[in-house]
């Protein structure tokens, strides 16, 4: 076996010795220059049962400018099939944290979310406090939510998600609903940083507001709120903006079976 042949074959077992996580999806078809979604991170509830530093002591594996985006109180028309549009010209992929009465308010834009490869997750039925309310009604109004986005998504209610992953209305989470959505096998998610779209602004005022902050922190779970306007507006600048400094965009999804137990692996 000659020398050129030894060193191809140590380069090709390199090559498939390199972690799964590390693999890019495919380009953009006829978008060279599109952002893209860099990689899929499978999250699994019995390893990550909570995420997010600005509630949690623990996030998301992300390396260095990665950054996972996740939109919440969805779907709303007029809105978040804007946001759709922006995310399809890149090929990027969100999780968008839906409430169940806009899923059955929105139900073809709820299936749209789903069939464009988005995660679709879970953010109670109608986007009370919790820690407000009583355990035992604070899990029925998950529930709720839960069975709205089911009937939407699959023709069925169930308290069972298809995704696993659920963020408290306002971060307003309690220890009991915590450790209880632990037993669940639900992933909480709070946020590493976030956009502060509640907050009247320009667009452009968010847009500036936004990136300083992921270059303060070179990435992480990053919220957004689908419904606003000026989230709308902001969106497709926004995207160009991460192409343009660097930033690779992280799609989240739940284990394709119960045998996937490692957090972080390759979902493809």
């Amino acid at each position: 076996m000659t020398r050129h042949v030894l060193v191809l074959l140590a380069a090709a077992a390199a090559v498939a010795a390199m972690p799964s996580a590390a693999r890019t999806e495919p380009a953009c078809p006829g978008r060279p220059d599109a952002l893209g979604t860099a990689r899929v991170l499978t999250v699994d509830p019995a390893a990550t049962p909570r995420v997010g530093r600005k509630h949690f002591p623990q996030t998301l594996p992300l390396a260095d400018m990665e950054v996972v985006l996740t939109f919440d109180d969805g779907p709303r028309a007029g809105r978040t099939d804007r946001v759709l549009d922006a995310l399809a010209r890149e090929c990027v992929r969100a999780s968008f944290f839906v409430l169940g009465r806009q899923a059955l308010a929105y139900p073809a834009l709820l299936r749209r979310i789903s069939a464009e490869g988005h995660t679709v997750a879970h953010h109670t039925f109608d986007h009370p406090l919790l820690d407000r309310m009583p355990p035992a009604a604070a899990e029925r109004e998950i529930d709720h939510g839960f069975a709205a986005v089911e009937t939407v998504l699959h023709g069925r209610p169930s308290d069972r998600p298809g995704t696993p992953f659920f963020r408290f209305p306002g971060f307003a989470s309690t220890p009991a609903l915590l450790e209880r959505l632990e037993q669940r096998g639900i992933v909480v998610f709070g946020a590493d940083l976030w956009a502060s779209d509640w907050n009247d602004m320009a667009p452009g005022q968010q847009l500036d507001l936004v990136m300083a902050r992921l270059e303060a922190a070179r990435g992480g779970i990053l919220l957004f709120h689908d419904p606003r306007l000026q989230t709308v507006q902001m969106l497709p600048a926004f995207l160009r903006a991460l192409k343009s400094r660097g930033f690779r965009i992280v799609h989240v999804v739940p284990p394709q079976s119960r045998t996937a137990t490692v957090t972080g692996a390759d979902a493809r």
